[in-house]
């Protein structure tokens, strides 16, 4: 199939799924991708080598790209066009791929429904009264929709792994360090990782390889070859997989242990062995990133004062005050609001050891326990991605304590800096359920061809109870 046949194909779909009033997509133009998929189709027929040729990819739109507006999903960013473009979308485009459209996201990647979009919620692609998850539910939804075979997100705290959970797909977080950060919009700087779904394991790492490797733009990048997983192993003969006792509460949703059960059970026919470990420190991932996600973000977002780009708008008072209350006031959202403060309250005077500098030594606690068990031999961990299925549009929305246990078994991850991959291991009641993989540092490659080797053996729409 040619470029120009897989763009007229993604435009069908995103018109579909646009009137099925999904709204994951905050811009795409058809014609923007049929002028990408002519340029393709030169390169290709001058004898390029391009390993995404005409592949449509969607991009959260917190990723700055030169040819399309990038909003966060805030009023405070609306109509905005960047100067540059993100390293992870460049990447793709010398790969030939395709940039189909920016996607809808929780405002700055704040939330884990993608109900605090400035722009609307994002609707469930199998059920149009549940969130698709966040804060990369605009991604995880297009994937799901069938609308692009993959979609770049963004992962602070698991918003890749979380909606691809929620939605049935396959969503990677790499290392930190793996993919750089250059061109995405920062929420918290040490924990902010350029994250891929895919319709399955293949696709992601097709897209991962693409966009991965050292970047002289990012000084956080690592000095590590692209991501190249290999393919999925005929067997897992001498892997060990831990599970995590912390992550198997006795009040888990019964039908997620079944799924999980069935994953380990998947891990043995495959002649791998399981155990049971401990990370101790795991029931203090939520209030640790939740105190370190928050601080950064409150000194990231500084830079939308209304003075260099975005919203203006000017106070009574007439003074830079006034242009700061009054820009920020009507330009950032009620949850982008309460982070920046709680966040501010964290950072200042009194209170800096008594709570930032307390979650970063848990923090650090947090990834000795993992430190810990992988050198004890285990290979991965094998967990829930989510303590439920998809909730209802609007049920934890007046409770933000409530949305944030939403991220309980995919926090620590972030805090620690390591790979991990969520898979879809059946359904109950019709709503997909996850199973994650948790690697060592620079575990990326084997955690995926694992989870290859795994997504052969499980059915993603088997219901289970």
């Amino acid at each position: 199939m040619s470029a120009a046949d897989s763009a007229r194909e993604a435009a069908a779909a995103l018109e579909r799924c646009d009137a099925l009033g999904l709204n994951a997509t905050l811009h795409w133009s058809a014609e923007l991708l049929d002028a990408q998929a002519a340029a393709v189709d030169r390169r290709a027929a001058a004898g390029e080598v391009l390993p995404l040729a005409g592949v449509p990819v969607a991009i959260k739109d917190n990723i700055v790209t030169a040819d399309a507006p990038t909003t966060c999903a805030s009023r405070i960013l609306e109509g905005y066009t960047s100067p540059y473009e993100a390293t992870a979308v460049t990447r793709l485009r010398d790969a030939g791929a395709l940039i189909a459209a920016k996607t809808n996201l929780d405002e700055f990647a704040m939330g884990s429904s993608t109900e605090h979009s400035a722009f609307g919620r994002v609707q469930h692609p199998l059920d149009a009264a549940r969130v698709p998850g966040g804060s990369s539910g605009g991604s995880a939804a297009l994937v799901a929709a069938g609308a692009v075979p993959a979609a770049l997100g963004s992962e602070t705290g698991g918003s890749v792994r979380q909606p691809a959970s929620f939605c049935g797909v396959v969503g990677v977080k790499p290392g930190y360090g793996r993919v750089s950060r250059y061109g995405l919009v920062a929420f918290g700087s040490s924990l902010d990782c350029v994250s891929v779904f895919g319709r399955t394991v293949e696709d992601a790492g097709r897209v991962l390889r693409a966009i991965s490797g050292p970047d002289p733009l990012d000084s956080t990048s690592l000095a590590a070859p692209p991501i190249t997983p290999g393919p999925a192993p005929a067997d897992l003969r001498g892997v060990r997989i831990g599970l995590p006792r912390e992550y198997f509460p006795a009040d888990l949703d019964p039908a997620i242990r079944t799924a999980l059960d069935r994953v380990a059970g998947a891990v043995r026919a495959l002649g791998g062995t399981v155990e049971d470990v401990s990370l101790p420190h795991t029931r203090y991932a939520v209030p640790t990133y939740y105190i370190i996600a928050p601080a950064e973000a409150s000194a990231n977002l500084a830079r939308f004062d209304g003075v260099r780009y975005g919203l203006r708008r000017i106070g009574p008072e007439g003074d830079v005050r006034s242009l700061y209350r009054a820009t920020r006031g009507e330009g950032f959202g009620p949850e982008v609001r309460r982070r920046v403060l709680v966040g501010t309250y964290v950072l200042s005077a009194g209170y800096y050891d008594a709570y930032y500098r307390k979650a970063q030594r848990v923090r650090s606690l947090i990834a000795h326990d993992f430190a810990e068990v992988f050198a004890s031999g285990v290979d991965l961990l094998l967990t829930p991605t989510t303590p439920t299925t998809a909730f209802r549009a609007g049920e934890r929305t007046e409770d933000p304590v409530a949305m944030y246990l939403a991220d309980i078994f995919v926090s620590a991850v972030n805090l620690a800096g390591l790979p991990a991959i969520s898979i879809p291991a059946g359904r109950s009641a019709g709503l997909p359920i996850g199973a994650q993989l948790i690697a060592p540092a620079m575990g990326d490659e084997r955690m995926i061809e694992v989870a290859a080797a795994l997504e052969r053996m499980v059915s993603a729409v088997a219901e289970v109870r």
